[in-house]
């Protein structure tokens, strides 16, 4: 394939039968249909001469720095929005809780929208307008829903949003907000991502949804970039990851491997995939080697509540290629996470933005990671997003008269003072 004239993809390719396409409006391949999905391919001889540290040093800190690796125009207008770069803690009492020697967390909550999905739309929303659609529309149980309204806002363009019943009402909130459409669908999030394709086709719509959008996962590596560039030489020897549909993992390996063969680091990092045990149907094809099983899902993390997930290969491909590991964590898991997350790493995040938390945290006990390693947990949705699940992973307050003597008797029983 020849280099396009506007960016340095070659093609895309099928993860099921390898065949390569030309880069150009397209989501699955034509030969293997809605399971074919396709990933972008780039010439990287090419990109390495022109994405070195030292021209980095000249860049904004956002994730539109990588643009040699992401499939968009040079005439592009990039939204205006500050999206990427997000800060990376160290937070040693939360490591000594979890089991482990050096942990750090990747806060993508601080995005526009609060979540990593905003990595993913801004691709989207410049994909839309590159192709000519006024329209661009997506299923999502909350995050990519909002993500795909702010940004979509931020430059004009029209969003039609179809959401589950059981998307949290705060997130529902935020799509008011933005000025989308929003669906609420009677039923579960595949029948609302199948509601979204069929009206994507009937009323000619740009789709984002990512599980089978190939340009949608390239915004979502922009982590995996950033961590191998924050990282450098000292890069975690893990990085983990809350899985629902495959994208975002698959999309944070990729990027770690491009950062790789770039030069960037000397080593990939392994990677832990984390699922909800209502909603593992990944970690079941991973650990049976055969093809994915559609589940029912039932877990308080409802982003990553995916019981049909449509990018579940690269996600199986990515883990296996970085000779890492899947596991799924309960519900109270989750929320006990929440919990030491917030109160030993100062970051408060959503069910499925902690997930990762308490993955890591069994997956040392039960011996799959060393004590003596480090990784980063990569943090993708802000508490905030759903204050029901917030609620039950913490106490009441102390409902006081105004009067000091009330405030010490309460204190002294909740043994405060």
């Amino acid at each position: 394939m020849t280099r396009s004239s506007s960016t340095f993809v070659t093609g895309l390719r099928c993860f099921i039968c390898n065949g390569t396409i030309p880069n150009g409006n397209v989501h699955t391949c034509p030969k293997c249909g809605v399971q074919g999905i396709l990933d972008v391919q780039y010439d990287y001889d090419a990109v390495g001469k022109c994405l070195t540290p030292h021209a980095l040093d000249n860049r904004q800190h956002n994730h539109w720095r990588y643009s040699e690796l992401l499939p968009i125009s040079p005439e592009a207008t990039i939204p205006p929005l500050h999206i990427g770069w997000t800060p990376t803690y160290d937070v040693p009492r939360l490591a000594a809780n979890a089991g482990i020697d050096r942990l750090f967390l990747k806060d993508d909550g601080r995005n526009p929208t609060s979540s990593f999905k905003d990595r993913a739309s801004s691709i989207g929303v410049l994909k839309a307008q590159e192709f000519g659609f006024t329209t661009i529309a997506c299923a999502s149980t909350g995050n990519a829903a909002s993500s795909l309204a702010g940004l979509s806002a931020a430059v004009g363009l029209r969003s039609v949003i179809f959401v589950p019943q059981r998307a949290p009402e705060p997130k529902i909130t935020q799509l008011l907000i933005f000025g989308a459409t929003v669906v609420r669908v009677q039923g579960t999030y595949e029948q609302a991502f199948d509601l979204c394709s069929e009206a994507c086709k009937r009323f000619g719509w740009y789709d984002r949804n990512s599980g089978i959008n190939p340009f949608l996962v390239e915004g979502k590596k922009t982590a995996g970039l950033e961590i191998a560039e924050q990282f450098g030489a000292t890069v975690p020897e893990w990085v983990v990851v809350s899985v629902g549909d495959g994208c975002t993992i698959g999309g944070i390996g990729k990027g770690l491997r491009e950062m790789k063969k770039l030069g960037f680091i000397n080593r990939a990092p392994k990677l832990l995939g984390v699922q909800a045990e209502g909603a593992h149907p990944i970690l079941e094809s991973f650990a049976s080697g055969q093809d994915l099983i559609p589940v029912s899902t039932n877990t308080i993390a409802d982003s990553i509540a995916v019981g049909t997930p449509r990018n579940w290969r690269r996600a199986i491909r990515e883990i296996r290629e970085s000779e890492g590991a899947m596991i799924a964590v309960s519900d109270q898991e989750i929320l006990d996470a929440m919990r030491s997350t917030a109160r030993m790493g100062g970051v408060f995040g959503e069910p499925a933005g902690v997930a990762g938390v308490a993955g890591l945290k069994k997956a040392i006990a039960q011996g799959l990671i060393g004590r003596d390693s480090s990784a980063v947990v990569v943090i993708t949705g802000n508490g905030l997003k759903d204050i029901q699940s917030a609620k039950q992973a913490t106490g009441q307050p102390l409902d006081i008269e105004p009067s000091f003597e009330m405030l010490e008797r309460r204190l002294i029983e909740s043994k405060i003072v």
